[in-house]
Formats: structure tokens, sequence, C-alpha cells
């Protein structure tokens, strides 16, 4: 008697049936780890909170001359700083100098009378001083970290001190004359 799995008239039949199986639990497997990776993939996706954090509107009408706000922006101190005609002045000389970490103030600012920037110290994350009026701004003006003793002018550049590149600018743009989009 013949085995019918080997016969030549039921072989075709089995083999079809073997490679359906076979592409049928390739296929559940496939699916089965795609169920699986999808939540922990999409568990890395910002939460909804820090995506609501991407982006901040200041109305900046209020700001007086010469006057400084600090906001929060994803979670780091951002200073906003009406700048007087002397600031400008005074950030506009220093373009000449020998920096360390060479930038123009055209560079980091949009306007002229507005600085933007993010306020944590480049050398250790330190909250430079100089957003009050009765902080000490340091001796070229701008703002002081008194920790290690960063020096920098008014257009957030350092001049003296530990900290190896200037404050960094934040990505933002002028929605319209009172209002500053951050992010």
């Amino acid at each position: 008697m013949a085995d019918t799995a080997t016969s030549p008239e039921t072989g075709d039949e089995d083999a079809g049936r073997r490679d359906f199986l076979a592409l049928a639990a390739g296929g559940m497997g496939v699916v089965g780890a795609a169920s699986f990776a999808w939540p922990l993939i999409d568990s890395m996706n910002p939460s909804a909170e820090v995506l609501a954090l991407s982006t901040v509107e200041v109305n900046i009408d209020p700001i007086a001359e010469g006057q400084s706000i600090t906001i929060v922006w994803q979670g780091k101190p951002v200073f906003i700083r009406r700048r007087t005609a002397d600031e400008v002045a005074a950030a506009k000389k220093g373009d000449g100098e020998d920096l360390r970490d060479p930038q123009k103030d055209g560079d980091r600012v949009q306007n002229d009378t507005w600085l933007v920037m993010i306020g944590l110290c480049t050398h250790l994350g330190c909250i430079p001083l100089g957003q009050k009026g009765t902080d000490p701004k340091g001796e070229f003006g701008g703002w002081f970290c008194p920790c290690h003793g960063s020096h920098y002018d008014t257009s957030g550049r350092i001049r003296k001190g530990p900290a190896p590149t200037n404050l960094p600018v934040p990505p933002y743009k002028f929605v319209d004359d009172k209002t500053i989009l951050i992010g």
C-alpha cells in the first residue's frame, strides 16, 4: 500500500497546503509583532502637555523700554528684553571686538529693540542675573552668572568667564507688533 503523502497524485495538493499554512502563520506573526510594537513605539511620542508647550505666545506690549521679563518655554527660562537705545548701541559696538563666540548683534535679534534668548548660562546651566533692575549686570551691562563669573553683554554674548558660548536664541517670530511666538 502506497503512502498517500508521497503519492504523485496527492503531492501537489499537500505542498500547496504547506505553503498556505506557512504564509498564514508568517502573516499572523507579523500582525502579532506589529500589535505588540505599536504601543511601545507610540509611547515614545511627546505627551499632550509637552506638545502644548512647544510654542508660547507672549504679549510684549506691556514691557517698558529697559525692562525684562522671564517666561518658561519647554521647561527653560527665556529672557525677553526691550532694550534701550544705549543697550542697542553697546551691543552693536561689541560686534567688532574679539569675541569668544563671534556673533553680530544683528544675527541674534530680529528687531534691534527686542532681545529674546534662553536664560541658561552655557557653562553649567545656571540662571544668570540681570533680569531685574537691581541685579548685577556684570562688566558689560548685560547678564552676570555669579556661580562661576561669566559676564554677558547687552546682546547675550559671552565676554568674560568660563562660559564657552553665547546665551542661545530660541526660534521665535513676531506675530504682530505686540506678540512674539516662541518655538
